[in-house]
């Protein structure tokens, strides 16, 4: 348990009136190093403190249980992590001559979902939308309050004979089920399958997702051109011709956005 500082209890000294009753000049008194934010401002409160010694005892308060609550996080984070946890590629893609399987959106939520509710976590996404640019916002918290989230943006998925809803429901589809599995730490397995096992199999998805956050932690348009250069070779070893064509011009965009900002 966190507890406040002496120099916290005495940067917020707590002064009695001097109608005060004695018990409560006692009280004050016996306030030590291993009292929370929490008793101190009961003790405030109880002993008159003015309202300026008020908001500093609660913004010490509100600290507190933040750093509590981060605790808590990282506590069951760590135990759902250490579930036995199988998600399996049980969607096979083919197309001009790729072959790929991979797990999709409720395959993976059927499994993460109950055994993190199992350690009092959730998730929801975040959708926003800004011309050609899909983002998508997986956010994690704890019952306490503390939450961490994982970014990751797209174009719509143009691949197929989608319409425009079905382009934009599919690159929703997709970085849901990414942002996820990157927020939880948790990866898909192969399947058990002996007639596809001679088969390679590449999973676009998987080398999408790797370049794409290399290309998101770009910080400079110098980092931008490497990041396409290696990218280039994943696709092109890959085959995937229309996904290449879709991060080549995600890069030279944000090569320049970076082009901009730094004149």
């Amino acid at each position: 348990m966190n507890t406040a500082t002496m120099a916290d209890i005495t940067d917020i000294e707590i002064a009695t009136p001097a109608t005060a009753k004695p018990p409560a000049v006692q009280q004050t008194r016996a306030v030590t190093a291993s009292a929370t934010p929490a008793d101190l401002l009961r003790i405030a409160v109880e002993s008159g403190a003015d309202l300026d010694r008020l908001e500093r005892l609660m913004a010490l308060q509100e600290k507190w249980e933040a750093g509590e609550a981060r605790k808590a996080y990282v506590v069951a984070m760590t135990a759902f992590k250490a579930e036995p946890l199988e998600i399996f590629k049980k969607k096979t893609v083919e197309f001009s001559g790729t072959k790929y399987s991979h797990a999709e959106l409720s395959d993976v939520t059927e499994v993460v979902c109950p055994a993190m509710a199992k350690h009092q976590l959730s998730h929801r996404w975040d959708v926003t939308q800004n011309a050609d640019r899909i983002t998508v916002d997986c956010v994690i918290t704890h019952v306490l309050g503390h939450s961490e989230k994982v970014t990751m943006e797209a174009m719509p998925d143009s691949s197929g004979k989608k319409n425009a809803i079905q382009q934009v429901a599919s690159t929703i589809s997709y970085l849901q089920r990414y942002t996820l599995l990157a927020a939880t730490g948790v990866a898909t397995k192969g399947m058990d399958d002996d007639a596809q096992s001679s088969i390679a199999k590449v999973d676009t998805d998987e080398v999408w997702m790797k370049w794409e956050g290399a290309l998101n932690s770009a910080e400079t348009a110098e980092d931008v051109r490497k990041v396409r250069a290696l990218a280039g070779t994943a696709f092109e070893t890959i085959g995937d011709v229309e996904s290449w064509n879709q991060f080549k011009v995600m890069a030279d965009k944000k090569k320049a956005e970076l082009g901009r900002s730094a004149q």
